[in-house]
C-alpha cells in the first residue's frame, strides 16, 4: 500500500488505508507492504493487523523493513529517499574503480601476465609449426 508520494497524509484518507489493510487481510493477504504511509497510520495499521506489516519509508512500527539496496550502498549519486539512511557511497568507488580500469588498458598495464594463460612452450613450438601448414 502507498506508492512514490506519501500517502494518508489527510485524516480521511488515513483511515481508508486502515480500512483497506484490513480488506487485504480478510482477503487472505500474508503480509502488507507500507511504502510512504506516516508512522502514526502505519503504526495504527500494524496494531490492527494479525499479518506482518513490512515498512518502507513507514517509520518504525512495522514488522518488517525494506530498503531499495541502490540506496543503501549509494549507487546514485543524485537521488536519496528521505526514508533511506546510505551505508556506503559505492557510486564513487565504482566510478574511480572504472578509470582505473580504462587508464590500465590504455596504458598496456592490465592484462599482465598474472592474470593471462599460455601454453606450455613445447606446445607453443608446435602450435606454431603447425602454423606454417594454415
Amino acid at each position: 500500500m502507498g506508492g512514490p508520494r506519501i500517502q494518508g497524509r489527510e485524516p480521511t484518507a488515513a483511515a481508508s488505508l486502515v480500512s483497506d489493510a484490513k480488506a487485504l487481510e480478510a482477503a487472505g493477504a500474508f503480509a502488507v507492504v507500507l511504502e510512504l504511509v506516516p508512522a502514526s497510520v502505519s503504526q495504527e495499521i500494524s496494531r490492527r493487523l494479525a499479518i506482518p506489516t513490512i515498512g518502507i519509508g513507514a517509520g518504525p512500527h512495522c514488522d518488517g523493513e525494506i530498503q531499495v539496496f541502490h540506496d543503501l550502498f549509494g549507487l546514485y549519486t543524485d537521488f536519496k529517499p528521505k526514508h533511506t539512511r546510505r551505508y556506503l557511497n559505492a557510486a564513487q568507488d565504482i566510478t574511480a574503480a572504472a578509470r582505473q580500469f580504462v587508464r590500465d588498458v590504455s596504458e598496456g598495464t592490465f592484462p599482465g601476465a598474472e592474470q593471462t594463460s599460455d601454453l606450455a612452450t613445447e606446445a607453443r613450438e608446435r602450435f606454431r609449426s603447425l602454423l606454417t601448414e594454415v
